[in-house]
């Protein structure tokens, strides 16, 4: 099995592509070893320099402290997803939500929604990053970012010239996005 790896914007973040299904449960974080009962996690979790861990649908993104080297933490974490693969694991994560989101949004709240889901999460995924909804309250659009984008030094210009600028253009009440 061939785990290709790609460079993110964020340079303590690096997206691992093990060309299989990574999460069929949507995206999650882990950023400690006590979060998690997953082996091949705890394993990566517990290499020194990680801080963190992103699943998405066909993607991981790890993150890592600045000061130790991306060539000392890549070969480990290729071979810890290439032994969970070889075993005949389809997913990491491989369970349905039980907790599923019943919030009763708003109509403004439910445009916002839809397009983080559809113009923004893709391109942000592609960065190795997720982001999400949290809350809109006198005009303030709060989300949280998660992966690469957690911790990136251009993901407040993102924020701000992306983000923002697009659910301003689309949403006339929206007039400022926040990351918590």
């Amino acid at each position: 099995m061939f785990i290709q790896t790609q460079e993110t914007p964020n340079p303590n973040s690096l997206k691992f592509l093990p060309g299989k299904r990574v999460s069929n449960d949507g995206p999650y974080e882990f950023l400690n070893e006590s979060q998690t009962e997953i082996p091949v996690l705890k394993n990566i979790l517990s290499i020194n320099g990680v801080t963190g861990i992103f699943l998405s649908e066909d993607f991981l993104s790890i993150n890592k402290t600045q000061d130790e080297k991306w060539e000392n933490i890549m070969h480990i974490v290729i071979s810890h997803l290439n032994e969970f693969y070889d075993e005949g694991n389809e997913f990491i994560i491989n369970k349905k939500s039980e907790l599923e989101n019943n919030y009763d949004y708003g109509e403004i709240e439910n445009k916002i929604i839809k397009i983080l889901e559809t113009k923004i999460r893709p391109a942000v995924a592609r960065d190795g990053g997720d982001i999400t909804f949290k809350e809109f309250k006198d005009g303030k659009v709060t989300v949280m970012l998660k992966g690469s984008c957690s911790g990136c030094p251009s993901s407040t210009l993102t924020l701000k010239q992306g983000v923002q600028n697009l659910l301003c253009h689309y949403i006339p009440e929206v007039k400022e996005v926040l990351a918590v």
